[in-house]
This record gives structure tokens, sequence and C-alpha cells, in this order.
């Protein structure tokens, strides 16, 4: 048996890809995961944390590359949080996340010869992103090859953060996700930031002015929205670089202002204010249309929604005269893409902004069959006297809580179509089922390339039907 021990150098062959996106070497059976490595490479790696049946580990360098190795395009890739798998050929990419689908079902659900579709990809598998959130920060981690530059200003950092630092924020030039329009305005406010004589915030002093640049984007107009976080008011500072964007860059059509003084490290104010141009955009998915304000949920993968909300109607064999509930509706998104297939639609939302909203896209999209009700699912599934013939189920990465599973049991719908983002908790409410639906067959929707996270929507019929 190996024995393997924190603070240990050791040469390890990567045989496969867990959930999350690191590595698996395998030692005598004993498993080392190990972050940055795919299946296929040989690298000398550093044990980082020695558990009773596993270990973590972090490579030193790369002996033998794996054949589905690339060159990562971006220069922050390994450093950056948000990209993990760029030096991943996207095919094998899109292969790992159905088999993560797939494992997740029979490992942690217990079904036997569900039907797993290969994934579906991304349009796009760079600019794909519209929406992007940078932060600001008064202490700057430095990339390895910048140790020792004298002439970096470690007191300034404007871009994402670096995987296990809350306070420390790497700087970007140039991110590869969002449209290339969002780069040249990241470039100006970080410009204006720096010579505007007002400090960043310091996310352990909790002190400065400038805290998030946030950015929108409306595929269907190419338009921009601009949100910039601040801890205060100050339109003396704020007006001229809300004007300059407005006017010089093409495509922005919003620049707001939201204010918080909340020490939590979210993107989100207490108020807003609009300092040049419209308060949202306007945005597209398929045939509707939606506004979408600084806050407001929406889809950050317009292309890949579309695809996620067909497979859903797909799933859901609607052929006009069914009754439909949805739980955990949000803004309407699934509801509105379902309208014209149902008689009725009833969609529960606990968050009341998100109901009004929901509201709202009915309006704008001409939509008369749906309605929407806010508050615990648990208590509004009580309030339903007759079972819809089909449930959609979008719940958070978290999955549903087993009080509403024992009500989605006892109100026995037909069909069920259950759209996840954590195979993991599709995988444990799908086995909770098990003994009534039958899960059919799923299909895995990429979104985030790049990213170990995977969509996927389920079908699930009541066993006898």
């Amino acid at each position: 048996m190996t024995t393997v021990k924190k603070g240990q150098e050791i040469e390890l062959e990567i045989s496969d890809l867990a959930f999350g996106g690191k590595g698996i070497a395998k030692l005598d059976g004993f498993a080392v995961f190990v972050d940055q490595a795919v299946p296929g490479d040989r690298v000398l790696a550093l044990i980082v944390k020695k558990k009773k049946t596993y270990a973590e580990a972090r490579v030193l360098s790369l002996l033998t590359p794996s054949a589905d190795r690339i060159d990562a395009p971006c220069p922050y890739s390994g450093y950056c949080g948000g990209c993990k798998w760029q030096f991943f050929q996207y095919e094998r990419q899109i292969e790992y996340k159905r088999r993560h689908v797939a494992e997740s079902l029979h490992h942690i659900g217990g079904l036997e010869h569900v039907t797993v579709h290969p994934t579906k990809p991304s349009e796009r598998i760079f600019e794909y992103r519209n929406k992007m959130e940078f932060s600001c920060s008064d202490r700057r981690w430095v990339m390895p090859d910048q140790l020792g530059d004298e002439e970096i200003d470690t007191s300034f950092a404007v871009g994402l953060h670096v995987p296990g630092t809350f306070d420390k924020v790497l700087d970007i030039d140039a991110c590869l996700l969002p449209p290339s329009t969002g780069n040249r305005i990241l470039t100006e406010v970080k410009h204006y930031m720096k010579h505007s004589g007002f400090p960043l915030y310091g996310l352990r002093s909790h002190e400065g002015f400038w805290r998030f640049l946030m950015l929108r984007h409306s595929v269907a107009h190419d338009q921009w929205l601009v949100n910039i976080v601040t801890a205060r008011e100050d339109r003396t500072v704020m007006k001229p670089l809300a004007d300059a964007l407005y006017k010089k860059i093409p495509g922005v059509v919003s620049v707001v202002n939201n204010i918080t003084a909340r020490k939590s490290g979210v993107a989100v104010g207490e108020y807003e204010v609009t300092l040049a141009g419209d308060r949202c955009l306007k945005e597209r998915l398929g045939q509707f249309e939606f506004e979408v304000s600084a806050n407001s949920f929406f889809q950050t993968n317009i292309r890949g929604a579309a695809v996620l909300y067909d497979t859903v109607k797909k799933y859901a064999w609607l052929s006009g005269t069914e009754t439909v509930l949805d739980l955990y509706s949000g803004t309407g998104t699934i509801p509105i893409w379902l309208a014209d297939g149902a008689s009725e639609i009833t969609g529960i939302e606990i968050v009341e902004s998100a109901v009004a909203n929901a509201h709202e896209n009915c309006r704008r999209n001409g939509v008369s069959n749906c309605r929407f009700l806010v508050g615990d699912i648990r208590e509004k599934m009580a309030a339903i006297t007759h079972s819809p013939d089909v449930l959609i189920i979008d719940p958070p990465r978290t999955g549903m809580h087993p009080d509403v599973v024992k009500q989605v049991l006892a109100m026995a719908p037909e069909r069920i179509v259950y759209v996840s983002c954590n195979p993991a908790t599709l995988a444990r409410d799908a086995g909770l089922m098990k003994d009534v639906y039958q899960v059919v067959e799923v299909q895995p929707v990429d979104m985030f390339p790049h990213t170990f996270h995977i969509e996927a929507v389920a079908r699930m019929v009541k066993i006898g039907k």
C-alpha cells in the first residue's frame, strides 16, 4: 500500500476526472484529486491535503501532457477562478460532462439503464456570457511571472477572484468570456478609477469607494448596460464617467450606479441611480422580449438558454390542453416559453421581485394563460387542489427540499420535467422518487464552456403510465 503524506512530491498518472473538474490518480486504489490536471497527463504533484480515504494535490510540473491538452488562449488560465478547463479540448469537456450526469444518476440516485444523451454543445465557447462582474480591491494578487516587478501597483486591482482568496483580486486586462466590447468598457472604467483620486474598496478594511463593475449585454440588439457599484453616492465623480462611456463606446445604452454601504461582497446596491441612457436593456429569448435591469436574474448564456428551454418543451409533450405547474418559476421564462402549448400554467416562486418581473414579462409578450404565486413552495403546493398534467421543476443547486419531494409524490402528476444545474442533486431527488417515477431520458446542455458546470433536463414519467 502506497503511503501518501501532506507535503510530499509524487509522480502521478491522471486516469479520470471528478465532478468539480479535478483530475483523479489512483495509488493502489487510493484516490488523489489533482487540480489543473486532465486524463492522460503525467505530472509531478505536491500533496496539499491528506484525508483517510483520499488526498488532494496540485501540479508542480507537467511531465507528459495528455493528448487532450491544448494551449489555453487566456494568460490568466490556471489562476483565475472563472475558466478551469481552457487547456482541455472542448469535445472532451462535453463528453466528461455527459459522463458526470450518467455517473451521478447511477452512483447517487441508484438508477440503472437511464438514457443520457450526448451533451448539446454551446454555440460559442468564448464570448458567450452576457453578464460579467469584476471586483475592485486594494489588494492585488500578483501572477507568478510578475513577482518582484516593482512597477506593479499591488494596491489596485479590478478583475476576478483567485480561488480560495476573498480579499485579493487578479487584475484583468481582458476576459475572453464576454463579447470584446466588454473589455473596452473594462479598460475605460479601470483607467478612470485609477485616476479619479477615489480609493478602491478594501475587502478586509471595508473602506474605499469603488466596489464592482458589472456589465450586461443584449445579444439581440448588441447593446450594453454598465453598472458601477460604489460605497456611497457621489455624482460629481460618477456622472463624467457615465457620460464618457455613453458617448465613446458604441452600444452602451445604459449606465447605472448601485450604491451600498453593506459589508457583504455582493454586487447589488441598496438603491440605484440611472446616470446615462435607460435603466434597462431589452433582450430577446426565442420569439419573446424581456427587460433586463442591473439586478434582475437572466440566463447568462442566452443561446444556450434557448436550447435548454426547447428541450424542456420537447420533454413536456404539450398538446395545448394540459395544465402545467412550474416550481421555482423565477422571472417566468419557462412558463412563457411553454405558454402556447398549454391551457394554463401556474408558477410558484419565493422571491417577490422575480414574480413582479414574471407578470411584467407576460404582459410584454401578450401571454395571458400564466399565473404566479409568491411564497414558499411547501405552503403554496399544499393549497393547490388539482394535480397538474405536467410538473416542471427547476430548483437551485441544492435541489428540492425533502418536504417538496413528498408533496410532488403526493400530487402525482403523470409527467415531470426536471431542469438541473447540479447532477448530484438531480440524482438524489430522482432517487427519492424512483419507486413512483422512471427517469426515461436526460439531455445535458452545456451553458458554461471551460467550466465543469452542466445543465441537464430529465424526462420522468409515472411508472405504469
